[in-house]
């Protein structure tokens, strides 16, 4: 009988994320190449493509091919079935029609927010938007009455975490992180680079980098979006996009590598081993956001990754000294945009976000009062107040698709990535020499043996607790903080 299961579940799974890669297609397309008049169609393809995956992933001979193999002896299959059972539970007590309901107002919920960008007008976005919030609502209600809707949503992006654990978590981060801007507020400007760079040889270095850096482009492929994001479309596809800016050559950079360390993560998942088993997967979104945070900002923020840049850049023709690009990169300016903020004051963006979720969900903030809430929040947590839509409330795109509860596995991630480093650090004597060189390679080996290759076998808090040790993660990132960016002001963490 357990012989019979695993093999109709691994052709089930195999079939699903067939699905699931066409479904992801769909998407990258709606945001690379889609032309706008075809919004209404992408709806009814969206929609269609997630009914056929819940049809899958509600099948009864799927829930029982699961329930016959928790039992298990073998560590894989035992693994698998508790992985999936899990996610089976949450999908089978949602209804076909709240599904399509929800497919079709996340398609539309994206097209009503690029108009509101265009019209720079949030009021363009709220029916959509309150549509989402209350669909949202509804299917955490479905899933599990018994707990608060906003902790059901973040099971969806990392398993396990509640308000209650992040919440004095992220007090502690905010009060570490305001502390680092107020003692760098009066502190001499570091400059920034003011120089023209054109998109075609922007977009060259940054193939160069992150191709340098493990990406591999015969598997993958970097276009231009509005937002930057990268998908995973199954073994052998795993794409990127990027947002290039003439005249700010580090942000475009920044983002770029930002997506190849989620990509890299992709192409690191146990394709091979455990095709087929539900576990080839990332354990978290947290965890995801681990890899691109560390490429991003640990390494890609590092003098020795700026030594190995500027002989990158004199080969395209842009003269920029390790020293200027360095300083430029490491900047805390305090900003309005969350893709754009530095490593100091990105958090700061996050947390107001999930004050912003918490208090949508618990019912204390309307839809249609969400710019006055975000324009009093940036005000108070980073001294900014926006101007326009554009660059306040309208500026993130997981909101129109419905993503409520992503934010904070952006900061897990940032908190993961701190400890990530520290390991590496330990691991790797001669790191930050190899980096200076270019030499990537034995960094992205350790990740690949310590996080990619064990996929979602393991929890994403075991999988960094066995790489790191008992570690304590704010702590982590505020050490790194300080002992970049403070000595860069040069002022010091009062003990």
């Amino acid at each position: 009988m357990s012989d019979t299961a695993w093999n109709h579940l691994t052709t089930h799974i195999t079939e699903l994320q067939t699905l699931a890669g066409v479904h992801g297609l769909l998407q990258w397309d709606q945001q690379v190449n889609m032309p706008p008049a075809a919004a209404g169609l992408r709806a009814e393809q969206n929609a269609l493509m997630a009914g056929l995956v819940h049809k899958r992933l509600t099948a009864p001979s799927y829930g029982d091919a699961l329930t016959a193999l928790l039992p298990s002896t073998d560590p894989v299959r035992r693994a698998s079935a508790k992985h999936l059972k899990r996610d089976y539970d949450r999908n089978t007590k949602l209804s076909a029609d709240l599904v399509d309901r929800l497919a079709r107002a996340q398609a539309k919920g994206f097209q009503s927010w690029m108009a509101a960008r265009d019209a720079d007008d949030f009021k363009v976005f709220v029916p959509a938007l309150y549509e989402l919030v209350a669909l949202s609502q509804e299917k955490a209600e479905a899933i599990d009455s018994s707990r608060p809707a906003y902790d059901v949503l973040l099971d969806e992006f990392d398993y396990g975490t509640s308000t209650a654990t992040l919440v004095p978590m992220f007090a502690r981060l905010r009060d570490g992180l305001t502390e680092l801007v107020g003692a760098t507020r009066d502190a001499p400007a570091v400059p920034a680079i003011d120089l023209h760079v054109p998109l075609d040889v922007q977009k060259r270095i940054n193939e160069t980098v992150i191709s340098s850096l493990g990406y591999d482009l015969s598997a993958g492929r970097l276009d231009m979006a509005q937002h930057p994001f990268s998908i995973g479309l199954g073994r052998g596809d795993v794409r990127i996009t990027t947002h290039l800016y003439e005249n700010d050559l580090l942000n475009g950079l920044g983002g770029t590598v930002h997506e190849a360390g989620h990509a890299m993560y992709e192409q690191g998942l146990p394709h091979d081993t455990l095709s087929g088993t539900g576990l080839n997967v990332a354990a978290s979104y947290g965890l995801h956001e681990s890899q691109s945070r560390f490429w991003e900002n640990t390494i890609g923020g590092s003098l020795p990754f700026f030594h190995w840049l500027s002989a990158q850049l004199a080969n395209e023709g842009v003269k920029l000294t390790a020293d200027a690009l360095y300083r430029a990169a490491n900047r805390i300016e305090p900003g309005l945009i969350r893709i754009s903020a530095d490593e100091v004051t990105y958090n700061l963006h996050i947390l107001l976000r999930f004050e912003l979720e918490l208090a949508l969900f618990d019912g204390s903030l309307a839809v249609a009062d969400i710019p006055d809430a975000w324009n009093a929040g940036m005000h108070k947590l980073l001294g900014q107040t926006p101007n326009s839509g554009v660059d306040g409330a309208l500026q993130d795109v997981h909101w129109s698709s419905g993503a409520f509860g992503y934010f904070p596995s952006y900061t897990l991630g940032n908190l993961y990535a701190a400890s990530l480093g520290v390991a590496l650090e330990e691991a790797l004597p001669d790191m930050w020499e190899q980096v200076g060189q270019g030499e990537f390679s034995h960094i992205l080996s350790w990740l690949r043996t310590h996080v990619h290759h064990h996929g979602s076998q393991l929890s994403a808090p075991d999988i960094i607790r066995n790489a790191v040790g008992d570690r304590d993660p704010v702590e982590d990132l505020l050490s790194h903080l300080w002992s970049r960016h403070g000595a860069l002001y040069g002022v010091s963490r009062m003990e």
